[in-house]
């Protein structure tokens, strides 16, 4: 046999390896692009958008996976940002990356306490019940000017000169490689935390509660547990959302519109998926400039910039209607459909 015919022909690739090569180039594309694309989409469009997508994230692990509903959203977010600038006012030393995590954590404790009412009640009443949450921290952030350490605007900002690791954190690269890290890193954490028992317990009671507990899930921690997770990466993401994206924040910053925007992202991402909060993050956050782009070349910039947001909104909440109708189950289902042939040949090959 000639050397020529003992030479092995290279194997395609299977999917595991196209998928490896696909993580492997969408990683090299995110960890370059503070380097292609401009400072203004990678301030005012990429950081909000990771920043979206970690709160959506949040949420849809309460909700989406544990089946508890919350509207309170915006609330710890609000007190994960509050905590920050306090941490870093009054501990300067502590590096901002461990008072994000502080911060977190004194969320979690006010998600727990929260999300007591779970233990008793369930559905509408307990949307109220983190409403309230809602009310209570914009109510207590403006009421006592020690939270903004007495600010004639009332508005929260961390110091200049902060980095990590020689990582300037004032810089537009230092605050979306702090951003990029933080993001990635929960998201890895809620991926496997998800596929763990505690993860099963969630979805368990969210399918039935009662069965659940019948087969001896702790069905009390579990709910907990879920508001507390929840809650520690809500406040993380409103550390970020007040420093990393807007610089300067205040209670409106995190206001029942900002809850409403993250319960949205979850509701046409797909609830119960991870990639579900990067999907509705992606077009809450990319659809308003299709729609502006498209506007403006259609209409040549003769339509009042008022009248223009106005129809953008109206758009939008057409497009979510129609939506939620069409495919109720969020973007997730409907990418999965599209795929949905090739997977059927493979598990039953002609």
């Amino acid at each position: 046999m000639s050397e020529i015919g003992l030479r092995a022909t290279p194997a395609p690739l299977d999917g595991v390896g196209l998928k490896a090569v696909a993580g492997a180039a969408l990683l090299a594309l995110v960890l370059a692009a503070p380097f292609l694309a401009s400072e203004y989409w990678t301030n005012a469009i990429i950081v909000p958008f990771f920043i979206l997508s970690l709160a959506g994230l949040g949420l849809n692990l309460v909700t989406g996976y544990a089946g508890q509903l919350s509207l309170g959203a915006g609330a710890f977010m609000m007190v994960g940002a509050y905590a920050t600038f306090s941490l870093q006012l009054r501990v300067p030393d502590l590096p901002l990356p461990f008072a994000l995590i502080v911060s977190g954590l004194i969320a979690a404790a006010v998600g727990l306490a929260f999300g007591l009412p779970s233990t008793r009640i369930k559905g509408f009443y307990l949307i109220v019940s983190t409403l309230t949450a809602q009310f209570f921290f914009e109510w207590l952030f403006l009421k006592f000017p020690w939270f903004y350490n007495g600010n004639s605007s009332a508005t929260i900002a961390l110091p200049h000169g902060l980095s990590f690791f020689g990582l300037d954190l004032n810089s537009p690269h230092g605050r979306y490689f702090l951003t990029l890290g933080i993001v990635g890193l929960l998201t890895l954490l809620s991926f496997n935390l998800v596929r763990s028992q505690t993860g099963r317990n969630w979805m368990a009671i969210r399918d039935m509660d009662t069965a659940a507990a019948v087969i001896g899930v702790p069905t009390l921690r579990a709910k907990l547990q879920a508001f507390a997770v929840s809650s520690f990466i809500l406040g993380i993401a409103g550390a970020l959302w007040a420093f990393a994206y807007l610089g300067s924040a205040s209670v409106q910053s995190f206001g029942l519109t900002r809850s409403y925007q993250i319960l949205f992202i979850i509701i046409i991402g797909g609830l119960g998926t991870i990639r579900g909060a990067y999907l509705g993050a992606a077009f809450v956050s990319l659809l308003p400039l299709a729609l502006d782009w498209l506007f403006q070349h259609l209409f040549s910039g003769h339509v009042d910039a008022g009248l223009l947001q106005n129809i953008q909104k109206a758009i939008f909440g057409i497009l979510i209607i129609w939506f939620l109708i069409k495919e109720p189950e969020g973007l997730s289902r409907l990418l999965g459909l599209r795929r949905a042939p090739s997977a059927r040949r493979r598990l039953f090959p002609s």
